[in-house]
């Protein structure tokens, strides 16, 4: 097997304990590998070289799938019970904070067994099941939810951090009616619960602009140069320090004069591009 989960991993509460493995062979399928420096008490550092080429910019190609957001349900539906069960409460917050919003009636459990009691008395359409807990783990809890007939018209979905194979197959085998690794995405979610609940749902309406010029390299690195020198000394020191703050203020300076050229120095900012920043800032 290329990977192996000992008993310590199997029982962690969070992670498998397989990250530097996996991570390792990855970087051996790219021809090269991992080193390792390690010192007591101050801490260790993983380096790696990988062959790649090296492209332009212009061949560089930007993707993005325009998604619209959920703001709400579709009136005239039923009032969807939802059941949250993990013990780490910034994990259920997460949840919550999503779904609540939108119009779902949500219980949450800190284990198995709390799950059981409000499963038995509430009788949620769906719950969002955490394999790994104290008291009584979600395999147990579904086990015994879905052994029962009326646990048949309940839909549980796990979330594990698990990212092997295997422990899909076991969370399925333990009545689970699906899988998600956390950590989850947002959309991931409402997808699920529309699949599996038939839930409808309203979308933002997004206003349809007409598509701007890009700004090129050139443009961008003319623009900077003629800003005022406050501007730049700004810019300069927020990127030296890496004071983030300081960059979007400087760029929100900047956005009241030039808003296309406020536009293209964040999204270098984005990519971490500073050193390029710093290049049109000392000509």
């Amino acid at each position: 097997e290329a990977f192996t989960q000992t008993e310590t991993g199997k029982q962690a509460q969070e992670g498998t304990g397989l990250g530097l493995p996996i991570s390792r062979k990855f970087v051996q399928l790219m021809g090269g590998e991992i080193h390792v420096s390690s010192r007591l008490n101050k801490g260790t550092i993983f380096t790696f070289e990988i062959k790649a080429t090296i492209v332009s910019e212009s061949e560089v190609v930007e993707t993005q799938i325009p998604q619209r957001r959920i703001i709400a349900l579709e009136p005239n539906q039923p009032r969807y019970r939802i059941l949250i069960v993990d013990d780490k409460p910034l994990n259920r917050q997460l949840l919550i904070k999503l779904l609540s919003p939108l119009g779902f009636e949500l219980k949450e459990a800190v284990n198995g067994q709390q799950a059981l009691e409000i499963w038995d008395d509430w009788r949620p359409h769906l719950i969002w099941m955490d394999m790994r807990m104290p008291v009584m783990d979600g395999y147990e809890a579904t086990k015994q939810i879905k052994v029962t007939t009326k646990g048949q018209a309940t839909t549980i979905i796990a979330l594990t951090a698990s990212v092997l194979e295997e422990e899909k197959v076991v969370v399925l085998s333990a009545g689970c009616d699906d899988f998600m690794r956390k950590p989850f995405r947002e959309a991931d979610i409402l997808k699920k619960m529309g699949e599996y609940l038939g839930v409808r749902y309203v979308y933002e309406e997004k206003e349809i602009k007409p598509k701007e010029k890009e700004e090129t390299v050139e443009s961008i690195e003319q623009k900077v140069r003629v800003l005022s020198e406050e501007l730049k000394q700004q810019l300069r020191y927020a990127l030296l320090t890496g004071n983030l703050a300081g960059i979007a203020n400087t760029i929100a300076q900047i956005n009241q004069s030039d808003n296309s050229l406020a536009e293209a120095i964040q999204k270098y900012c984005d990519g971490f591009e500073y050193e390029k920043i710093l290049n049109w800032l000392s000509h």
